[in-house]
């Protein structure tokens, strides 16, 4: 059993195991919010309902953890436009270009690698874009953060909970039809 960890604000922030939820609680760092009505945890002195939904009492900075660099995070940072051409490019058919070709010394990291789409790609082949003729839109540097489309938020799954879906969001709500009207 899973318990949902919410911040001070009451924002879903983590899914823990049961056990680490009663830890929280005796050390006095959450409170329960919502507890399993057929669920409870047993000691010789005493019998507690298990804790579906907990809150922490303060608020917590987190650290945002480092952009990792993958073909995901270049895409988002490139905008899903190819660096030469300008044309946005589906994620499926994107090609990841080295902009100093790795024959010519150049290294796989976030100052050398670009979205480029196929006919770019080879256009350019084996030589730097001076080389090719060709020109980057935009310089490749490490982003200090991605574009917002890219964060991820808990939602509500069919299998979670009851009592979790008052604190997260339904997938239908994202992925719905909408109504025009």
């Amino acid at each position: 059993m899973e318990t949902l960890v919410l911040n001070a604000t009451y924002e879903p922030v983590a899914r823990v195991p049961w056990q680490r939820a009663m830890t929280l609680l005796f050390s006095g760092k959450v409170e329960v919010v919502e507890e399993y009505e057929d669920k409870t945890v047993r000691s010789v002195t005493f019998e507690v309902r298990m804790p579906s939904v907990v809150r922490f009492f303060r608020l917590f900075k987190r650290r945002k953890p480092p952009i990792r660099f993958s073909r995901e995070n270049v895409y988002a940072r490139d905008g899903g436009r190819c660096q030469y051409c300008r044309h946005a490019v589906n994620r499926t058919e994107a090609t990841y270009d080295h902009i100093i070709p790795r024959a010519h010394g150049g290294r796989t990291c976030w100052e050398n690698i670009v979205i480029a789409c196929v006919p770019c790609n080879q256009r350019k082949g084996g030589r730097t874009p001076e080389q090719a003729g060709m020109r980057l839109a935009t310089t490749a540097v490490k982003p200090k953060k991605l574009p917002d489309t890219l964060r991820l938020t808990f939602t509500w799954q069919k299998g979670m909970p009851a009592a979790w879906k008052n604190w997260l969001r339904d997938m239908t709500y994202w992925h719905g039809a909408l109504e025009e009207g």
